[in-house]
């Protein structure tokens, strides 16, 4: 249960919502490099889903590094 402030507001806190464009790119980027629907990759927590994206970033930046010596 939310503690109750002076005045009788609930206090604010949590997350409202996350931004749009920052979600259609998460999923785009998983969708595309494991060839999953979008739908498969919205099932994801936020933060799995995040790590995902932090994988693949290294992957591809190891895979550029080593291309391009």
């Amino acid at each position: 249960m939310r503690p109750r402030v002076r005045a009788g507001d609930e206090q604010p806190g949590g997350i409202v919502g996350y931004p749009l464009p920052a979600l259609y790119r998460e999923v785009a980027f998983i969708a595309y490099h494991f060839h999953w629907s979008p739908q498969a990759v919205l099932t994801l927590e936020h933060a799995e889903r995040q790590r995902w994206v932090e994988e693949i970033s290294a992957i591809n930046e190891r895979a550029n590094s080593e291309a391009n010596p």
